[in-house]
Formats: C-alpha cells, structure tokens, sequence
C-alpha cells in the first residue's frame, strides 16, 4: 500500500506540473489543458478510493509542509481593549472572546502572523504616535515572553522560525496616522521591529486619502497622494518597510502603486466584483497590483465577503476563484483580519478554521501548487523583493522631506523657535517691584509709626 501510495502521489505531481508547463506555453491548446486536468481529477479520485486517503489529510498535509502566514490580525487591539494590556491578566495560550490565541493559532497551521498596530483615528492630531508605540510594546511582549512566537524582522528569519516550529510575528502599523507626518517617527518605527504600513485607515492623512468616509478630515481634490505622500513611499522601500494599500482610495493606491519602486500589499482586501464595498479592489487596479508583481490577501470579513452580515465558504472561496481567474494565483494571500472586525463566515468563525478554506479551494481544482503559493510562498517573495529593493537603495541617504505646517494643519504641532522675551515695564523709583504683595507698603508704614510712638 505504501509503494502504490507513492506511485499515485508521483503521478499527481507530475501531472500538476505538466498542466502548469502547459498553461504558460503559448502554443498549447485548450483541449490538452482540459485533458491533463481531466487525468489529474481521475488519478486524485482513484488514490483516494484506493488508499482512503481523505480531502482533510491532503489538507492536513498540504498545510503541514506549507504552513499559513497570514496578512493580518488584530489582537494587540483587543488586548488593548479587554485588557488594557496587561498581558500579566491573560494566558494567550487560551483568550476567551476573541477568535485567535495560540492554541487556535496552532490548529489552524498559522506559522506567521503579521500582527496589526492600531490605533483609532481620534488620536490623530492628539497622542498617537505614542498610542502607536504603546501598541508595538505589547506585540514585542507577547511574541517575546510566550516560547511559541518569535519576533521576526526580515524574510530568512522567517524562513528559519519555521524550520524551528515557531509561529513568527511580524509587526505592521495599520494607519499612516500613527506617523503624525514625520519621517524620523517612520524610521524610528523600522528601528523597533515594524516591516509594513498602511498608508491609510478609515481617516484620510495629510498626505495621503482613505477609502472611508467616516472622517471628514483632510479632504483634497485630486490629490490624493502628495508630494510628503510619495516620500512616505520612497522612504518606505529604502528602509525595506512593505506598503499596505488596504484601506486606501483606489486613487491613493494607483499613485502608490506607480510610484513604489518594490512590490506593495493588500494586507486584508477582497475582490470589488464578487462584493461591491469599497474597502475591497476592482479589477483595473488587480491588474496594475499583478504589473508590479505584487499580492492582494483576501479579508474574511462578512461585510467584505457578501456586501452583508452574513457569509459562508463558499462566497470566499468565489473571491478566491475570481481574483486568479484576473491575475493568477501567484498574485494571492490569505489576511484574514480576526479581532479586527465583527462577523466571520459560517465554517470560519476563528483562527483554527483556514483548514476549512483550504479544503474548499482543493475541492474546486484548485492545485496543491497554486495553493502552497497563497498560503505562503507568495508573501516571502514579494517580502524578499522588498529587501531586494533595499538592498539596491543602500547608497541613498535617509529623506529630510518634510511636511508643510499648511498641509498639517494641526493646533497641537509645537513650531520650535526662539522664546521672546517679556519687556519689563517702565516703573518710577518709588513703584514697588512687580511681584511685591501689595500689603508690604501699608505693613512697613504701621511698623515705621509704631516704633516712632514706643520712642516717645
């Protein structure tokens, strides 16, 4: 049974690989390619029938040799929200509440989270830079002090927290906000572990314009990413710091698009034409994403899935159908945005459950190739690009843009400059000092007369 086991195996790795070979030649007919498809369902059913080797252990296995990473969650923010995080007060082994903890992690093949830093657009012109750095703290914590997790910060750490069965963190700052326009602030950021941004959340920034429209802050008329915008951009891919475009206009995303000289992400987005909400991508800009050789990370979000608060597999898994049909596989991930929104499809409520999604998507022909791709060989190239890019932008010195206080516009942003001085008033001889309590005169007087009458 093993010998045949393998024979079978070998034959459906064969054929998958002819398909592809045939699928990129030109010259191959569509009747061959219908064909080799039609050998590769026959061979999966008779080894399947003859080894009852199920849909969930090739699932099983599939996951195994490529685990997930996984674009986006937000767990620092609940932590923050029910915890006040204080992670003294919560075993992450075991969260109640929420849909991810480590255990969920585990079950469901996750061997990378890409960890978001939140914070809400109410503290823009307030405290968010160091909202921003509180949030970055609880992620270095729990991915330092929990043995499972492992701090990543680069493609071959990555790489290698798998080869030591750690589920590695990756930390991305989910709004250009958290900057306040600064530079320095985004520098200083990479320097604390960050490897992706967000140009945008639901508020617009100074320099760059959401999706949203739940802020009516910074409204521009075509100008959706300014000449500060694009420098944020530049910045970004000398530093090796990946660009997030979820949450961004379609315009902000175009001009970002053109202008990054590495590959950018939909960090959690899904297709505009299987659910028509703005947060999700059009077709026109999939394909400017596939030019730039970039990746899109289908969100799970009901209200992202179905335009409704409902959802199931199957509608993601037409996300997924229709996104390869337009670019391919090669051009896909998984963000699944848990902690981050409210409603989940039924059969993927948690963490534990991207089994199921695989198990979906393997049922609909799609290959154990194209699958390793979206689950995880995609990221890591296009993370790898990114470095790439550094890499070839060493020589460049750090920018010195700087935003102008018109753009910023911002009560609270201290202008440094020299004090002035207050002139002191003009006083006569006899004028008390300005600071003399007014009953020193009146007091001094009783006194002088006193002592005149105990002299008499």
């Amino acid at each position: 049974m093993q010998l045949l086991n393998k024979v079978v195996n070998k034959l459906i790795l064969t054929t998958q690989q002819n398909m592809l070979s045939r699928k990129s030649a030109f010259s191959a007919s569509s009747g061959t390619w219908m064909k080799s498809l039609g050998h590769l369902m026959v061979l999966s059913s008779l080894y399947c029938s003859i080894s009852g080797y199920s849909v969930r252990d090739r699932v099983h296995d599939l996951m195994s040799k490529y685990p997930l990473i996984d674009g986006h969650n937000d767990l620092a923010l609940q932590l923050r929200i029910r915890h006040n995080n204080r992670l003294s007060q919560v075993d992450l082994h075991n969260i109640s509440k929420v849909a991810t903890d480590i255990t969920r992690l585990q079950a469901g093949h996750v061997q990378a989270q890409m960890f978001a830093v939140y914070v809400l657009c109410g503290a823009q012109e307030k405290d968010a830079v160091r909202l921003t750095l509180e949030q970055i703290d609880v992620v270095r914590r729990m991915c330092t002090e929990y043995q499972e997790f492992e701090l990543v910060t680069s493609a071959q750490e990555l790489r290698n927290s798998e080869m030591r069965h750690k589920i590695a963190c990756l930390i991305s700052i989910e709004g250009g906000h958290s900057i306040d326009s600064s530079l320095p602030a985004l520098r200083m950021f990479y320097q604390l572990g960050v490897r992706s941004m967000a140009l945008t959340h639901s508020c617009n920034t100074p320099w760059a314009e959401s999706s949203s429209k739940l802020y009516n802050v910074y409204q521009r008329q075509n100008n959706s990413l300014t000449h500060f915008g694009k420098a944020v951009v530049e910045e970004m891919n000398r530093l090796g710091m990946i660009v997030d475009l979820s949450h961004t206009s379609w315009d902000t995303a175009w001009a970002a698009l053109k202008h990054s000289k590495a590959p950018v992400i939909f960090s959690h987005s899904s297709s505009f034409s299987i659910c028509s909400h703005g947060r999700n991508v059009p077709d026109w800009l999939l394909l400017d994403l596939k030019k730039k050789h970039g990746l899109i990370m289908v969100n799970l979000h009901n209200n992202f899935i179905s335009c409704s608060d409902e959802a199931n597999i199957s509608r993601v898994a037409d996300h997924f159908d229709h996104i390869k049909k337009v670019i391919g596989a090669e051009s896909i991930g998984i963000g699944g945005d848990f902690e981050g929104a409210v409603s989940f499809p039924q059969g993927l409520e948690d963490v534990s459950k991207y089994p199921a999604l695989v198990q979906e998507l393997l049922q609909r022909n799609w290959t154990e190739i194209e699958l390793a791709d979206v689950l995880r060989k995609n990221f890591l190239r296009v993370f790898e690009e990114v470095e790439r890019v550094r890499d070839r932008m060493t020589l460049s010195q750090p920018s010195e843009v700087q935003i102008s206080l018109e753009e910023v516009q911002n009560p609270c942003r201290l202008v440094l400059r020299r004090p002035v001085p207050r002139r002191p008033s003009h006083q006569s001889p006899f004028s008390r000092a300005p600071h003399e309590p007014k009953g020193l005169p009146i007091l001094a007087i009783v006194l002088l007369l006193s002592s005149l009458l105990m002299i008499e």
